[in-house]
Protein backbone atom coordinates (compact mmCIF):
# COMPACT_ATOMS: atom_id res chain seq x y z
CA UNK A 1 0.00 0.00 0.00
CA UNK A 2 2.70 2.16 0.84
CA UNK A 3 4.60 1.23 -2.45
CA UNK A 4 1.26 2.55 -4.25
CA UNK A 5 1.18 5.47 -2.23
CA UNK A 6 4.44 6.42 -3.22
CA UNK A 7 4.21 5.79 -7.27
CA UNK A 8 0.75 7.76 -7.59
CA UNK A 9 2.49 10.54 -5.94
CA UNK A 10 5.41 9.95 -8.48
CA UNK A 11 2.82 10.17 -11.72
CA UNK A 12 1.22 12.97 -10.22
CA UNK A 13 4.70 15.12 -9.86
CA UNK A 14 6.03 13.73 -13.26
CA UNK A 15 2.37 15.13 -14.69
CA UNK A 16 2.31 18.36 -13.18
CA UNK A 17 6.17 18.96 -14.34
CA UNK A 18 5.18 18.50 -17.68
CA UNK A 19 2.17 20.82 -17.80
CA UNK A 20 4.30 23.34 -16.61
CA UNK A 21 6.74 22.97 -18.80
CA UNK A 22 4.47 22.81 -21.95
CA UNK A 23 2.82 26.31 -20.18
CA UNK A 24 5.96 28.06 -20.19
CA UNK A 25 7.04 27.16 -23.38
CA UNK A 26 4.07 28.13 -24.98
CA UNK A 27 4.13 31.83 -23.35
CA UNK A 28 7.61 31.83 -23.84
CA UNK A 29 7.43 31.33 -27.96
CA UNK A 30 3.90 32.83 -27.95
CA UNK A 31 3.67 34.05 -31.55
CA UNK A 32 7.23 33.95 -31.74
CA UNK A 33 7.98 37.08 -30.19
CA UNK A 34 10.87 38.19 -28.12
CA UNK A 35 9.79 39.39 -24.75
CA UNK A 36 10.97 42.70 -23.42
CA UNK A 37 10.07 45.13 -20.74
CA UNK A 38 6.58 46.06 -21.01
CA UNK A 39 4.71 49.74 -21.28
CA UNK A 40 8.02 51.17 -22.67
CA UNK A 41 5.81 51.90 -25.95
CA UNK A 42 5.11 48.05 -27.21
CA UNK A 43 2.06 46.23 -27.18
CA UNK A 44 1.94 43.23 -24.42
CA UNK A 45 5.57 43.37 -23.64
CA UNK A 46 6.61 42.54 -27.16
CA UNK A 47 8.83 43.89 -29.95
CA UNK A 48 6.73 45.66 -32.63
CA UNK A 49 7.19 44.13 -36.27
CA UNK A 50 9.19 47.05 -37.86
CA UNK A 51 12.26 46.44 -35.11
CA UNK A 52 14.77 44.71 -36.78
CA UNK A 53 16.96 42.56 -34.89
CA UNK A 54 19.64 44.64 -34.97
CA UNK A 55 17.64 47.82 -33.82
CA UNK A 56 16.13 45.67 -30.60
CA UNK A 57 17.31 46.21 -27.23
CA UNK A 58 19.38 43.84 -26.57
CA UNK A 59 21.99 44.34 -29.12
CA UNK A 60 23.98 47.03 -30.67
CA UNK A 61 22.49 48.78 -34.05
CA UNK A 62 24.76 48.22 -37.26
CA UNK A 63 26.02 51.04 -38.96
CA UNK A 64 28.03 48.99 -41.42
CA UNK A 65 25.52 48.31 -44.01
CA UNK A 66 24.40 51.94 -44.37
CA UNK A 67 27.84 53.41 -44.62
CA UNK A 68 29.16 50.74 -47.27
CA UNK A 69 26.13 51.46 -49.08
CA UNK A 70 26.49 55.68 -48.87
CA UNK A 71 30.22 56.55 -49.14
CA UNK A 72 30.69 56.61 -52.27
CA UNK A 73 28.18 58.35 -53.52
CA UNK A 74 28.75 61.42 -51.52
CA UNK A 75 30.91 64.03 -52.98
CA UNK A 76 32.97 66.72 -51.83
CA UNK A 77 32.47 70.25 -53.42
CA UNK A 78 34.60 72.50 -53.97
CA UNK A 79 34.22 76.34 -55.19
CA UNK A 80 36.09 79.43 -56.45
CA UNK A 81 34.23 82.67 -55.90
CA UNK A 82 35.47 86.33 -56.12
CA UNK A 83 34.59 88.46 -53.48
CA UNK A 84 34.55 92.08 -52.20
CA UNK A 85 35.81 91.71 -48.45
CA UNK A 86 32.85 91.84 -45.56
CA UNK A 87 29.74 90.09 -45.43
CA UNK A 88 30.14 88.21 -48.46
CA UNK A 89 26.13 87.37 -48.65
CA UNK A 90 22.77 88.14 -47.53
CA UNK A 91 22.89 84.11 -46.75
CA UNK A 92 23.51 83.58 -42.64
CA UNK A 93 25.37 80.82 -43.43
CA UNK A 94 27.76 82.30 -45.40
CA UNK A 95 30.02 83.75 -43.13
CA UNK A 96 30.54 80.10 -41.13
CA UNK A 97 30.85 78.83 -44.88
CA UNK A 98 33.74 81.69 -45.43
CA UNK A 99 34.79 83.13 -42.62
CA UNK A 100 34.40 86.98 -42.11
CA UNK A 101 37.86 88.24 -43.01
CA UNK A 102 37.24 91.90 -44.10
CA UNK A 103 38.83 93.44 -47.19
CA UNK A 104 38.25 96.02 -49.31
CA UNK A 105 39.99 94.91 -52.34
CA UNK A 106 38.66 91.52 -54.43
CA UNK A 107 39.62 88.56 -54.03
CA UNK A 108 39.73 84.92 -54.84
CA UNK A 109 38.77 82.33 -51.78
CA UNK A 110 37.97 79.01 -51.71
CA UNK A 111 34.97 77.13 -50.31
CA UNK A 112 33.95 73.59 -49.57
CA UNK A 113 31.01 71.44 -48.79
CA UNK A 114 29.14 68.04 -49.43
CA UNK A 115 26.89 67.19 -52.24
CA UNK A 116 25.19 63.78 -52.67
CA UNK A 117 24.58 61.81 -56.00
CA UNK A 118 20.82 61.25 -56.92
CA UNK A 119 21.20 59.61 -60.29
CA UNK A 120 23.41 58.04 -62.16
CA UNK A 121 23.93 60.31 -65.07
CA UNK A 122 25.39 62.92 -62.22
CA UNK A 123 22.45 64.63 -60.75
CA UNK A 124 23.99 66.27 -57.30
CA UNK A 125 22.48 67.95 -54.85
CA UNK A 126 24.20 70.02 -52.35
CA UNK A 127 23.26 73.20 -50.12
CA UNK A 128 23.05 76.69 -51.87
CA UNK A 129 25.09 78.34 -49.52
CA UNK A 130 27.92 76.06 -50.36
CA UNK A 131 27.90 77.10 -54.20
CA UNK A 132 26.07 80.49 -53.87
CA UNK A 133 27.91 83.24 -56.14
CA UNK A 134 30.70 80.56 -57.45
CA UNK A 135 32.82 81.30 -60.36
CA UNK A 136 33.70 77.86 -60.70
CA UNK A 137 32.17 74.40 -59.18
CA UNK A 138 34.42 71.06 -58.80
CA UNK A 139 33.03 67.89 -57.74
CA UNK A 140 35.63 65.12 -56.40
CA UNK A 141 34.38 61.23 -55.91
CA UNK A 142 34.73 59.23 -53.25
CA UNK A 143 37.51 57.67 -55.26
CA UNK A 144 39.60 60.72 -56.44
CA UNK A 145 37.74 61.54 -59.99
CA UNK A 146 37.16 65.11 -60.04
CA UNK A 147 34.64 67.04 -62.91
CA UNK A 148 33.48 70.27 -63.47
CA UNK A 149 29.94 70.71 -61.97
CA UNK A 150 27.62 73.11 -63.64
CA UNK A 151 24.84 74.54 -62.02
CA UNK A 152 21.25 73.05 -62.82
CA UNK A 153 19.44 75.66 -60.71
CA UNK A 154 19.09 76.78 -56.64
CA UNK A 155 16.85 77.86 -54.52
CA UNK A 156 17.76 80.05 -51.75
CA UNK A 157 14.40 79.94 -49.40
CA UNK A 158 15.28 75.78 -49.00
CA UNK A 159 18.52 76.08 -49.23
CA UNK A 160 19.05 73.62 -52.08
CA UNK A 161 21.29 73.38 -55.06
CA UNK A 162 21.22 71.26 -58.05
CA UNK A 163 24.36 70.70 -59.57
CA UNK A 164 25.23 67.89 -62.61
CA UNK A 165 28.48 66.54 -63.60
CA UNK A 166 29.39 64.64 -66.95
CA UNK A 167 29.34 60.39 -65.60
CA UNK A 168 28.17 57.57 -66.07
CA UNK A 169 27.01 54.76 -63.88
CA UNK A 170 27.45 56.92 -60.96
CA UNK A 171 26.80 55.39 -57.46
CA UNK A 172 23.26 56.93 -55.66
CA UNK A 173 21.50 57.05 -52.72
CA UNK A 174 17.79 56.55 -52.57
CA UNK A 175 15.58 58.34 -51.23
CA UNK A 176 13.58 57.40 -47.79
CA UNK A 177 10.77 59.12 -46.80
CA UNK A 178 11.68 61.61 -44.22
CA UNK A 179 7.94 62.13 -42.67
CA UNK A 180 8.26 58.58 -41.56
CA UNK A 181 11.06 59.23 -39.01
CA UNK A 182 10.92 58.59 -35.34
CA UNK A 183 12.33 60.52 -32.58
CA UNK A 184 14.77 58.32 -31.12
CA UNK A 185 15.75 56.57 -34.77
CA UNK A 186 19.45 56.10 -35.71
CA UNK A 187 20.73 58.52 -38.40
CA UNK A 188 24.06 58.70 -40.32
CA UNK A 189 25.94 61.98 -41.36
CA UNK A 190 28.06 61.57 -43.96
CA UNK A 191 29.92 64.30 -45.72
CA UNK A 192 33.27 66.22 -46.10
CA UNK A 193 34.28 67.99 -43.00
CA UNK A 194 37.15 70.51 -42.18
CA UNK A 195 38.20 69.30 -45.91
CA UNK A 196 39.57 65.75 -44.65
CA UNK A 197 37.52 63.73 -46.43
CA UNK A 198 34.62 61.54 -46.66
CA UNK A 199 33.51 60.85 -42.95
CA UNK A 200 30.75 58.85 -41.20
CA UNK A 201 28.90 60.31 -37.66
CA UNK A 202 26.26 58.26 -36.33
CA UNK A 203 23.43 59.90 -33.75
CA UNK A 204 19.79 60.09 -33.18
CA UNK A 205 16.85 61.52 -34.17
CA UNK A 206 16.42 64.60 -31.61
CA UNK A 207 13.90 66.53 -32.79
CA UNK A 208 11.36 67.20 -36.86
CA UNK A 209 9.84 69.96 -37.45
CA UNK A 210 12.46 72.16 -36.17
CA UNK A 211 12.93 76.42 -37.12
CA UNK A 212 16.03 77.97 -36.84
CA UNK A 213 14.51 81.53 -37.57
CA UNK A 214 16.89 82.33 -40.55
CA UNK A 215 15.94 85.46 -42.83
CA UNK A 216 13.34 85.18 -45.64
CA UNK A 217 10.11 86.24 -45.67
CA UNK A 218 9.42 82.48 -48.08
CA UNK A 219 12.13 80.70 -46.35
CA UNK A 220 11.14 77.27 -45.77
CA UNK A 221 12.22 75.99 -42.09
CA UNK A 222 11.27 72.19 -40.64
CA UNK A 223 14.61 70.91 -39.63
CA UNK A 224 15.57 67.36 -38.58
CA UNK A 225 17.52 67.77 -35.57
CA UNK A 226 20.09 64.94 -34.36
CA UNK A 227 23.14 64.38 -32.57
CA UNK A 228 25.25 62.93 -35.15
CA UNK A 229 28.28 65.31 -35.40
CA UNK A 230 28.58 67.76 -38.21
CA UNK A 231 31.14 70.62 -39.06
CA UNK A 232 32.24 73.20 -41.47
CA UNK A 233 32.04 71.47 -44.79
CA UNK A 234 29.42 68.66 -43.98
CA UNK A 235 26.59 71.07 -45.36
CA UNK A 236 24.86 69.56 -48.52
CA UNK A 237 26.24 65.74 -47.29
CA UNK A 238 23.82 63.07 -46.77
CA UNK A 239 21.69 62.19 -43.62
CA UNK A 240 20.64 58.46 -44.10
CA UNK A 241 18.77 56.29 -41.74
CA UNK A 242 19.86 52.67 -41.07
CA UNK A 243 18.42 51.20 -44.45
CA UNK A 244 21.39 53.53 -46.50
CA UNK A 245 18.41 55.55 -47.26
CA UNK A 246 18.00 59.30 -48.05
CA UNK A 247 16.24 61.19 -45.18
CA UNK A 248 17.77 64.64 -45.00
CA UNK A 249 20.82 67.03 -46.91
CA UNK A 250 22.65 67.98 -43.90
CA UNK A 251 22.85 71.69 -43.69
CA UNK A 252 23.77 73.65 -40.36
CA UNK A 253 24.87 73.33 -37.15
CA UNK A 254 24.16 75.32 -33.76
CA UNK A 255 27.05 76.77 -32.13
CA UNK A 256 28.62 79.12 -29.95
CA UNK A 257 31.90 78.43 -31.26
CA UNK A 258 31.32 77.27 -34.73
CA UNK A 259 31.91 73.91 -34.57
CA UNK A 260 29.86 70.71 -33.90
CA UNK A 261 28.42 70.99 -29.77
CA UNK A 262 25.72 68.59 -29.70
CA UNK A 263 23.20 69.84 -32.72
CA UNK A 264 23.18 69.26 -36.58
CA UNK A 265 20.35 69.94 -38.97
CA UNK A 266 19.36 68.59 -41.94
CA UNK A 267 16.77 69.59 -44.93
CA UNK A 268 13.97 66.38 -44.59
CA UNK A 269 14.09 64.57 -48.19
CA UNK A 270 10.52 65.04 -48.99
CA UNK A 271 11.00 68.86 -49.21
CA UNK A 272 14.44 68.29 -51.39
CA UNK A 273 13.21 65.69 -53.63
CA UNK A 274 10.54 68.13 -54.72
CA UNK A 275 12.73 71.08 -54.80
CA UNK A 276 15.53 68.99 -56.84
CA UNK A 277 12.59 67.41 -59.24
CA UNK A 278 11.44 70.98 -60.33
CA UNK A 279 14.86 72.62 -60.40
CA UNK A 280 15.94 69.37 -63.09
CA UNK A 281 12.26 69.65 -65.04
CA UNK A 282 12.12 74.03 -65.49
CA UNK A 283 15.34 75.36 -63.48
CA UNK A 284 13.36 77.39 -60.93
CA UNK A 285 11.37 76.05 -58.30
CA UNK A 286 7.20 75.83 -58.96
CA UNK A 287 6.60 76.95 -54.85
CA UNK A 288 2.76 76.57 -53.67
CA UNK A 289 1.72 78.88 -51.54
CA UNK A 290 -1.59 79.48 -49.30
CA UNK A 291 -1.03 83.34 -48.68
CA UNK A 292 -0.96 83.48 -45.07
CA UNK A 293 1.58 85.05 -42.68
CA UNK A 294 1.59 82.55 -39.77
CA UNK A 295 2.82 82.42 -36.38
CA UNK A 296 3.00 80.01 -33.55
CA UNK A 297 -0.12 79.04 -31.44
CA UNK A 298 0.88 80.36 -27.64
CA UNK A 299 -0.88 79.57 -24.10
CA UNK A 300 -2.55 82.81 -24.61
CA UNK A 301 -3.87 82.60 -28.27
CA UNK A 302 -4.81 78.68 -27.07
CA UNK A 303 -6.70 80.13 -24.08
CA UNK A 304 -8.98 82.66 -26.18
CA UNK A 305 -9.83 80.91 -29.15
CA UNK A 306 -10.98 78.08 -26.85
CA UNK A 307 -8.56 75.32 -28.14
CA UNK A 308 -7.93 72.22 -26.64
CA UNK A 309 -4.55 71.47 -27.34
CA UNK A 310 -1.77 74.40 -27.55
CA UNK A 311 -0.47 73.38 -31.09
CA UNK A 312 -1.19 74.57 -34.56
CA UNK A 313 -0.29 77.27 -37.19
CA UNK A 314 -2.29 80.71 -35.90
CA UNK A 315 -3.43 82.98 -39.23
CA UNK A 316 -1.96 86.36 -38.60
CA UNK A 317 -3.15 87.67 -41.58
CA UNK A 318 -4.45 86.87 -45.34
CA UNK A 319 -2.84 88.63 -48.46
CA UNK A 320 -5.44 89.61 -50.78
CA UNK A 321 -6.36 87.97 -54.02
CA UNK A 322 -4.49 84.77 -52.35
CA UNK A 323 -5.80 80.91 -52.39
CA UNK A 324 -6.28 81.19 -48.60
CA UNK A 325 -8.84 84.28 -49.32
CA UNK A 326 -10.30 82.59 -52.09
CA UNK A 327 -11.40 79.70 -49.59
CA UNK A 328 -12.70 81.72 -46.96
CA UNK A 329 -9.80 81.62 -44.61
CA UNK A 330 -9.40 84.66 -42.29
CA UNK A 331 -6.91 86.27 -40.21
CA UNK A 332 -7.05 85.15 -36.16
CA UNK A 333 -7.96 81.36 -37.92
CA UNK A 334 -5.56 78.31 -36.84
CA UNK A 335 -4.93 75.96 -39.10
CA UNK A 336 -4.89 72.28 -37.42
CA UNK A 337 -4.60 70.00 -40.46
CA UNK A 338 -4.28 69.80 -44.00
CA UNK A 339 -5.86 66.50 -46.24
CA UNK A 340 -6.71 65.22 -42.90
CA UNK A 341 -3.29 65.62 -41.29
CA UNK A 342 -2.58 66.96 -38.08
CA UNK A 343 -0.76 70.16 -38.07
CA UNK A 344 1.44 71.08 -34.92
CA UNK A 345 3.30 74.29 -35.74
CA UNK A 346 4.08 76.63 -38.57
CA UNK A 347 6.96 74.99 -39.43
CA UNK A 348 5.37 71.48 -39.93
CA UNK A 349 2.55 73.88 -42.07
CA UNK A 350 5.51 75.08 -44.64
CA UNK A 351 6.98 71.05 -44.86
CA UNK A 352 3.61 70.15 -45.88
CA UNK A 353 2.68 72.62 -48.33
CA UNK A 354 6.09 72.51 -49.67
CA UNK A 355 6.23 69.24 -51.21
CA UNK A 356 3.04 70.66 -53.17
CA UNK A 357 2.97 72.12 -56.46
CA UNK A 358 0.67 75.35 -57.83
CA UNK A 359 -2.69 74.25 -58.98
CA UNK A 360 -2.54 71.14 -56.12
CA UNK A 361 -6.13 70.83 -54.48
CA UNK A 362 -6.15 70.27 -50.72
CA UNK A 363 -7.76 70.64 -47.70
CA UNK A 364 -7.54 72.85 -44.60
CA UNK A 365 -9.28 71.97 -41.63
CA UNK A 366 -9.16 75.48 -39.43
CA UNK A 367 -10.39 76.43 -36.38
CA UNK A 368 -12.85 79.80 -35.73
CA UNK A 369 -13.92 80.73 -32.62
CA UNK A 370 -13.78 77.36 -31.09
CA UNK A 371 -15.83 75.44 -34.41
CA UNK A 372 -13.54 73.08 -36.43
CA UNK A 373 -14.30 73.90 -40.49
CA UNK A 374 -12.60 72.45 -43.53
CA UNK A 375 -11.92 73.89 -46.89
CA UNK A 376 -10.62 72.93 -50.15
CA UNK A 377 -8.02 74.99 -51.44
CA UNK A 378 -6.22 75.73 -54.73
CA UNK A 379 -2.82 76.48 -54.00
CA UNK A 380 -0.91 79.32 -56.10
CA UNK A 381 2.50 80.79 -56.61
CA UNK A 382 3.62 84.13 -55.55
CA UNK A 383 2.49 85.44 -59.17
CA UNK A 384 -1.05 84.43 -57.77
CA UNK A 385 -1.85 81.61 -60.62
CA UNK A 386 -1.50 78.10 -61.51
CA UNK A 387 0.90 78.95 -64.49
CA UNK A 388 4.90 77.16 -64.26
CA UNK A 389 7.18 79.63 -63.61
CA UNK A 390 10.80 79.16 -65.29
CA UNK A 391 13.86 80.61 -64.18
CA UNK A 392 14.76 83.76 -66.88
CA UNK A 393 18.05 82.99 -69.03
CA UNK A 394 18.87 86.74 -68.63
CA UNK A 395 19.90 89.02 -71.51
CA UNK A 396 23.63 89.88 -72.28
CA UNK A 397 24.53 93.69 -72.10
CA UNK A 398 27.94 95.11 -72.32
CA UNK A 399 29.81 91.62 -71.97
CA UNK A 400 27.42 90.60 -68.84
CA UNK A 401 24.33 88.45 -68.52
CA UNK A 402 21.79 90.38 -66.60
CA UNK A 403 18.01 90.11 -64.76
CA UNK A 404 15.06 91.81 -63.46
CA UNK A 405 15.41 91.72 -59.40
CA UNK A 406 12.91 89.47 -57.57
CA UNK A 407 10.27 91.03 -56.10
CA UNK A 408 11.99 89.69 -52.60
CA UNK A 409 15.07 91.04 -53.86
CA UNK A 410 13.74 94.55 -54.01
CA UNK A 411 11.71 94.22 -50.77
CA UNK A 412 14.88 93.29 -48.86
CA UNK A 413 16.92 96.04 -50.57
CA UNK A 414 13.69 98.70 -50.28
CA UNK A 415 13.88 99.86 -54.09
CA UNK A 416 12.07 99.09 -57.03
CA UNK A 417 14.12 99.24 -59.76
CA UNK A 418 17.44 97.69 -60.69
CA UNK A 419 19.06 94.49 -62.40
CA UNK A 420 21.25 91.98 -61.03
CA UNK A 421 24.46 90.24 -62.75
CA UNK A 422 24.10 86.62 -63.06
CA UNK A 423 26.91 85.79 -65.15
CA UNK A 424 30.14 88.12 -65.86
CA UNK A 425 31.78 88.25 -68.73
CA UNK A 426 34.29 90.06 -70.28
CA UNK A 427 33.62 93.51 -70.87
CA UNK A 428 32.47 97.14 -69.82
CA UNK A 429 30.77 96.21 -66.35
CA UNK A 430 34.04 93.84 -65.73
CA UNK A 431 36.40 96.61 -66.76
CA UNK A 432 34.86 98.79 -64.19
CA UNK A 433 34.69 96.91 -61.48
CA UNK A 434 31.39 94.85 -61.00
CA UNK A 435 31.25 91.53 -59.53
CA UNK A 436 28.91 88.41 -60.07
CA UNK A 437 25.94 88.77 -57.80
CA UNK A 438 26.04 92.83 -57.97
CA UNK A 439 22.74 94.92 -58.56
CA UNK A 440 23.05 98.17 -60.92
CA UNK A 441 20.20 100.81 -60.01
CA UNK A 442 21.65 103.24 -62.38
CA UNK A 443 23.38 103.79 -65.74
CA UNK A 444 24.47 107.25 -66.75
CA UNK A 445 22.45 108.62 -63.63
CA UNK A 446 19.05 106.86 -64.80
CA UNK A 447 17.08 104.42 -62.97
CA UNK A 448 17.74 100.46 -65.32
CA UNK A 449 14.89 97.80 -64.92
CA UNK A 450 16.41 95.15 -67.05
CA UNK A 451 18.30 94.86 -69.87
CA UNK A 452 17.56 96.98 -72.42
CA UNK A 453 17.48 100.12 -70.54
CA UNK A 454 20.91 99.86 -70.11
CA UNK A 455 21.73 99.00 -73.77
CA UNK A 456 19.16 101.96 -74.97
CA UNK A 457 20.61 104.18 -72.18
CA UNK A 458 24.28 103.61 -73.26
CA UNK A 459 24.01 103.35 -76.85
CA UNK A 460 24.63 99.62 -76.74
CA UNK A 461 27.64 100.98 -74.23
CA UNK A 462 28.89 103.74 -76.77
CA UNK A 463 28.09 106.11 -73.74
CA UNK A 464 29.02 104.93 -70.95
CA UNK A 465 29.84 107.73 -67.95
CA UNK A 466 28.45 106.46 -64.47
CA UNK A 467 27.24 103.36 -62.68
CA UNK A 468 26.03 103.19 -59.28
CA UNK A 469 24.02 100.27 -57.28
CA UNK A 470 24.60 97.75 -54.71
CA UNK A 471 27.86 95.07 -55.15
CA UNK A 472 27.30 91.48 -53.42
CA UNK A 473 28.57 92.41 -50.19
CA UNK A 474 25.36 94.62 -49.73
CA UNK A 475 28.34 97.80 -49.90
CA UNK A 476 26.79 100.54 -52.17
CA UNK A 477 29.12 101.68 -55.16
CA UNK A 478 29.08 104.68 -57.59
CA UNK A 479 31.22 105.08 -59.90
CA UNK A 480 32.70 107.50 -62.32
CA UNK A 481 34.02 106.07 -65.83
CA UNK A 482 36.11 107.77 -68.32
CA UNK A 483 34.36 108.75 -71.73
Amino acid sequence: MKNKTILVTTLITIIAIIVILFVYSRLSNRSGQTPVNPGFGTTEGTVPEAMTPSQGPEGPVDFIYAAEQTVQAVVHVRVRSTVSGGNESDNPLFEFFYGNNANPQPRKVTGFGSGVIISPDGYIITNNHVIVEADSIQVTLNNNKTYIATLVGRDPDTDIALLKINGENLPVIRYGDSDKLRLGEWVLAVGNPFNIGTTVTAGIISAKGRSLNFEGNYRIESYIQTDAAMNMGNSGGALVDTKAELVGITAAIVSPTGTYSGNSFAIPVNIVKKIAGDLHQFGKVQRALIGVKIQEVNSDIAKKENLSNVSGAYVASVDPGSSAEEAGIKAKDIIVKINGANVASPSELQEIISQHSPGDKINITYIRMGKENTVSVVLKNFEKSTYVVRESSGDVVLGSKLIPLTRREKRKYGIDFGVKVTDLGEGKLKEAGINKGSIILKVNGKAVNNASDIRDITSDGENFTSIEGILSDGTFFKYQLKS
